[in-house]
């Protein structure tokens, strides 16, 4: 798909009004992506000590 393509469809469906705008909400929904595939890394490497019960109880 071409870039322009890209840009008018992301203006389409998220409503922002220039491409500067829809560039600036695709960089940070990429980037915030990556971090969340970053965090996946630590599952089950993480290891949790405390009382559940005790913190519903605060």
């Amino acid at each position: 798909m071409k870039k322009q393509k890209l840009i008018n469809e992301a203006m389409k469906i998220t409503g922002l009004k220039t491409e500067a705008e829809v560039i600036e909400l695709s960089l940070k929904t990429l980037i915030n992506l990556k971090k969340q595939e970053e965090i996946k890394h630590f599952k089950g490497k993480l290891k949790w000590e405390g009382n559940l019960e005790e913190m519903r109880l605060d």
